[in-house]
This record gives C-alpha cells, structure tokens and sequence, in this order.
C-alpha cells in the first residue's frame, strides 16, 4: 500500500460534476478538495485479496452476532433500541424483507497485518458515488491498463433487479434530508440511478415532506400517492423517535423501508463488543467493551456519525478529540489501531463495501487521527 502524487486531469471538476459529484470540495481559502484528485493508493493483488477476504470473514461475523442479538431477550435494551422496535427488528431479521443489504466496513491496515475493524457503515453510509463510480473513471482515464476493486455499480444494479418483483407498482421512493452540502443528496440520485437502470420507478422526496394518511395508514408523498416502497437514507433511531415513528412501526405489513429496520443492530456500534466477546482474538477485530478499557484506547459513541464525539488515549492522555452532538449516546470503548501516517497529518481508513452480503469494492477517506466530515476521498489502483 503506497500514496503516490498523480498529475490531476486539468479538467477533473467538470468531469466529476458531469457524473454527479456535483460537490467535491470546499470554497473557503487552504482547505483541499475533498475528491483528492492529485494523490491515490496503489495496492497489490495480494494485499486487495486479504482486503476482500476480510470483508467476508466481517460480514459473516456480523450474521452470528446479530442472530446472537435477536435470541438474547435483553440485547437490544442494552444496544438503546425502544421497546417498540424490539418485535419489528426480529420479525424482520426472520422475515427478510426486500434489501440492498449493503454497507461499508471502515477499516485500518498498514499494508503488512490484517486488516481490522473499525465500525459497520450499513444504515446510511455515505461516499458511495465516489467508491463506485467517479475512482472508476479517474482509474479509466489515466490508468487504463491497471484494476481497482471495485464491481459496485454492477451489483447494485443487480441487486435491484433481483428485488425488483418485490416492490409494487416498481416504484421507490427515495427521501433523504436536503443537507446543506449535498452529500446525501448526491448519495440518494446515485442510488436512484442505479435501480432506474434496473427497471424501477423511482420519485424523490424529502424526509420532512412525507405525510401520513390517517384512514388509510399509509405514508404519502406531496401529491398524495402512496408510499410503499421507501429507501430512506435517515437513520433508523432517528425515525423510530420522529412524531410519525410509532406509526412506521405499525404500518411495516404495508410499506417496505429499506434498509429493513433490522439494519439498527448492525450501525449501531454497541455491536463491537458483542463481536469482540464472540470471536475473542479474532485477526480483523479490536478489543471492544462497554466499560473501559485499559492501555491506549478509543472512546466513541454507540450512535454517531462523521466521527463525532471520538476521543482517542494513548498511554492514559488524551491525543485527539472531536466535537458533536451525540453525547447522551452509549460510550463504546476500542482498543486502538495506530493507523499508517501516509504523509505529514494524512491517516487513510479503508471503506470496503458490501453489496447483497458480498465484498463489492473500496474507498480511501483519508483525514487525521479522527476521521470525520472534512476527510477527502482519495482514489485508489491495484497495480
């Protein structure tokens, strides 16, 4: 695994924007481009192959340790869910109602060990047009004759296909918070693109825009249709607690929400220890607890996102914080990897994806010692 300088296409932002990355970096003066045209990673075969097989072996953890969840009466009191989640979220885990089932495990490797877990990204994980399809282009164009792990255009699209008889009408809604710098906006069109080119229906509508129709008990959009079918990138916790969260409970026989509200097991990081405690001195976990632990360590909130909330310990003092908003959160408590420093400040974090349960491909975020929302994207090429 090596960083290497590349001399950025001259014309790299109307490129990107053209395929829908229509956001790829901050205006404000000395801040980077978050799509990190003028670096990559060069991999060889042997190390993507351990990054794919590790991405299996993590996917099956995660199937034992979610049964092991679902059959333990008091798991997901411990994980923070509602009570009125709990038969939902095991009836669907049972049931297995239509799904991408797809996510990004964030990963740290050097390039010489295994590759180890950080967190499963599986309810709303973001920087997928970037993983599937703007690396892929850039790696077409300046390094035709080399390959990328990446096939995940392709079965995103095939999953929809395979899930497509399942959705009536073949109409989804997509929804999705207008969030100021468009990145799950920009998330949300690609995904509507790819299950367009499956054969669906789809219509966008904001979060805050779907309605509820109380003779009916269905959820409608702004022109009163129906809404039975709904990929929603909004956390799961979140819409169990809006005002209208008892009646997405109760309206589940009628509407498909995808993910499927099993998802909340798997994002929501108190599965860590529940892993660690299963698979002790397994080569792709970390020691995870919901006490503290001893040497250096990384505490960080059940559920957060971006990185918030993070605090990292070496040797008993503090070396790296953020900031954010999810304090009240359980704290979950990590044993620390010592990521490589690639260059001065630069600490990348592999996202390896899943789709339909199978390794799909990879993205490189790479920011400081806490990854959060000011990392930049940075291709990658297996030479």
């Amino acid at each position: 695994m090596i960083r290497e300088t590349v001399d950025p296409r001259p014309d790299w932002q109307a490129k990107v924007e053209a395929r829908g990355l229509v956001w790829h970096g901050s205006s404000e003066p000395g801040d980077a481009p978050y799509w990190a045209e003028g670096i990559c990673y060069r991999f060889d075969r042997i190390e993507v192959d351990l990054i794919e097989g590790a991405t299996a072996e993590l996917y099956r953890l995660f199937l034992e340790a979610g049964q092991a969840v679902i059959d333990d009466p008091q798991a997901l009191r411990v994980f923070g869910i509602p009570d009125y989640c709990h038969e939902p979220i095991r009836q669907a885990w049972a049931d297995e109602p239509p799904a991408l089932n797809y996510g990004r495990f964030d990963l740290g490797y050097d390039g010489r060990g295994a590759p180890k877990l950080f967190e499963f990204n599986c309810d709303t994980p973001t920087s997928l047009l970037e993983a599937a399809v703007i690396q892929w282009d850039w790696k077409q164009e300046l390094f035709r004759g080399q390959d990328q792990f990446n096939s995940l255009h392709e079965r995103l699209v095939g999953k929809w296909a395979d899930i497509r008889t399942l959705i009536p009408d073949r109409l989804v809604h997509f929804a999705h918070v207008a969030d100021a710098v468009g990145e799950d906006t920009v998330t949300v069109a690609y995904l509507r693109d790819t299950a367009e080119e499956a054969g669906l229906r789809t219509k966008a509508i904001a979060i805050d825009d779907i309605g509820w129709d109380r003779d009916n008990g269905l959820f409608v959009d702004l022109d009163e249709q129906a809404m039975t079918a709904i990929f929603k990138l909004y956390p799961w916790e979140w819409l169990a607690n809006e005002q209208f969260g008892r009646n997405l409970i109760e309206s589940l026989d009628r509407t498909i929400w995808m993910e499927p509200i099993w998802k909340m097991i798997w994002s929501n990081k108190a599965i860590l220890p529940v892993l660690w405690s299963m698979f002790p001195d397994h080569p792709n976990l970390l020691p995870a607890s919901y006490s503290p632990l001893g040497g250096n360590v990384v505490s960080k909130p059940a559920l957060a996102r971006e990185g918030a909330n993070v605090v990292i310990h070496r040797d008993a003092t503090m070396i790296a914080a953020s900031s954010g908003a999810y304090e009240d959160s359980r704290t979950i408590y990590q044993a620390l990897y010592d990521l490589p420093e690639t260059a001065p400040g630069c600490y990348p974090v592999l996202g390896s994806w899943i789709v339909d349960g199978a390794p799909a491909g990879m993205g490189i975020r790479e920011d400081g010692l806490i990854t959060g929302n000011k990392a930049r994207f940075v291709p990658h090429v297996i030479a």
